[in-house]
């Protein structure tokens, strides 16, 4: 198979006008009438020509767009890219993100080979150099990533590997902007790692194949152990939800555990965190089968556990002091002869009987024994992520993924990572009143409610399987693919969870939210 995009990064002390590279790139602000002061010198050993391109209207700088001006004999670089970066008074840290990764995203369609970015010079000290080169690192990896393993032919020329820099004259910045862009590297690596798992078919990763590809990764960090159970210690434990789903699948059910233990001691208080993620290789909706257009796109149901595995990468990369579990159930949901039933009843890990009405309502299914499996675990906070609901998608839109919970100190830290890594979630409900349309007649629970609220209703129905930790659901249904490109990022996979996941835990070590 082709290789992914090599992207290396890394900073360098250097002055943007003698900066040698194939694109130097900079920022610029919608509601600015100046360029900020690394412009406005480059602009003058360009002859005017950045200003002449900005009073023709050819670039307003919002976000999302971006110019090119061809460079001179009086500067390094060969191009000069504008990135736009909106409004200045609405700047936040997800403006540098996003302009990185268009500035990225544009390079690798244009075959540059060496790219410079001094985009934070825009910010001036706006944000702390750390933060900035990190959400600038995010961007870089997000939008230089192709998924073209399968592309045996390469007449577009697409280049294997784009060198970026991020370029400063202060030694001082320089420095604190290396730790920033060291952390966003092990991130955007993260998050690239998981949109090529998640962007492979069914016919690449099935649940044996997914956990040999987490045994893999477990291997090649000195941090992570991991443990599978196959269908026969499966149901040695009992585990009904998951063997359930995996019945009609000549591809037998997996269950994934890794163990993160940090290097170092974990200061006292800190919570054991639990990571559940649903892992469906591809779900045909079973029995209750889905229509034939777009099911395609079910390879991508395994996005919940793919964000799983990519975070606990990049834990073990950035070493955060923190005790972390990541629990990764995984099926092929497939109709045949021997496939899960509406009308079955199902006794799952902890006990508790599931009527099946809809076998397409496999998700909850298979997440219900990997929460119950991280409350045995004695785990104090569990969060679990999953592609589960339409009817998030049709709630909120392809613009945020819909997060729930017990604890409100929990939903607010995880909103706060929303901010900071740009995914963005919303807090919606999953209470008493949608837990009661939850109930069975002939057992305890029933999987799924009326047709109404049904993402609030799944998670009412993932809530029972809690205990008395800490939770939170994320639903990322609609927010696991781009199906058309972006000017941020090519279609496919988006990794959605890797960063919010990865913030909200670097926050925990950080103290903020603990």
């Amino acid at each position: 198979m082709r290789n992914i995009i090599d992207v290396q990064l890394k900073t360098r002390r250097a002055a943007a006008t003698e900066y040698r590279a194939d694109m130097l790139v900079l920022g610029a602000f919608s509601d600015e009438k100046k360029l900020d002061k690394v412009g406005r010198a480059i602009d003058s050993r360009l002859d005017g020509a950045i200003e002449r391109v900005i009073k023709l209207g050819d670039f307003k700088a919002k976000l999302g767009t971006s110019a090119v001006v061809y460079g001179n004999e009086k500067i390094g670089a060969k191009r000069v890219m504008l990135v736009g970066l909106g409004e200045k008074k609405k700047a936040t840290v997800d403006a540098a993100r996003k302009a990185a990764a268009n500035a990225s995203k544009k390079a690798v369609e244009m075959k540059v080979q060496t790219l410079g970015l001094a985009i934070h010079a825009a910010f001036a000290n706006r944000f702390q150099p750390a933060v900035i080169a990190r959400a600038m690192a995010e961007g870089t990896y997000f939008g230089s990533y192709r998924y073209d393993e399968f592309v045996t032919a390469n007449e577009d020329g697409r280049l294997d590997s784009l060198k970026v820099e991020l370029i400063d004259p202060d030694p001082i910045r320089t420095k604190k902007l290396s730790k920033g862009l060291a952390a966003g590297a092990a991130i955007g690596r993260a998050q690239s790692y998981a949109r090529t798992l998640a962007n492979r078919p069914a016919n690449v990763i099935d649940p044996p194949e997914l956990a040999a590809l987490a045994r893999k990764l477990a291997r090649d960090s000195k941090n992570l152990t991991c443990t599978v159970f196959d269908e026969k210690q499966l149901a040695a434990k009992r585990m009904g939800g998951i063997l359930a789903v995996g019945s009609g699948s000549q591809s037998k059910p997996r269950f994934i555990i890794l163990k993160y233990t940090p290097p170092g001691k974990v200061a006292a208080g800190r919570p054991a965190v639990a990571l559940v993620g649903k892992a469906i290789t591809f779900d045909s909706g079973g029995i209750s089968i889905k229509p034939a257009a777009n099911m395609d796109h079910m390879k991508l149901d395994k996005t919940g556990g793919i964000a799983v595995l990519g975070t606990m990468k990049a834990v073990a990369e950035l070493g955060l002091a923190l005790n972390v579990l990541g629990i990764v159930p995984s099926a092929e949901n497939l109709p045949s002869g021997s496939s899960y039933r509406p009308g079955d009843i199902i006794t799952t890990f902890s006990g508790k009987t599931v009527e099946v009405l809809n076998t397409d309502a496999e998700g909850r299914m298979i997440l219900c024994d990997g929460l119950e499996y991280a409350v045995k675990q004695k785990c104090d906070i569990i969060i679990d992520i999953a592609t589960l609901t339409g009817a998030c998608m049709v709630a909120l839109g392809k613009y945020m993924a819909g997060l729930m919970g017990n604890n409100e100190k929990l939903i607010k830290q995880l909103q706060k990572a929303a901010e900071g890594s740009g995914e963005k979630v919303w807090s919606m409900p999953s209470g008493d009143e949608y837990a009661e349309e939850m109930k069975s007649k002939i057992a305890d629970l029933r999987n799924i409610g009326s047709k109404w609220g049904g993402a609030c209703t799944a998670a009412a129905f993932l809530r029972q399987f809690a205990g008395n930790a800490k939770w939170a659901h994320l639903d990322i249904a609609g927010m696991d693919v781009f199906q058309e490109p972006t000017e941020y990022a090519a279609p496919g996979s988006s990794g959605f969870g890797v960063r919010l996941l990865t913030t909200y835990l670097m926050n925990l070590v950080e103290g903020k939210t603990w």
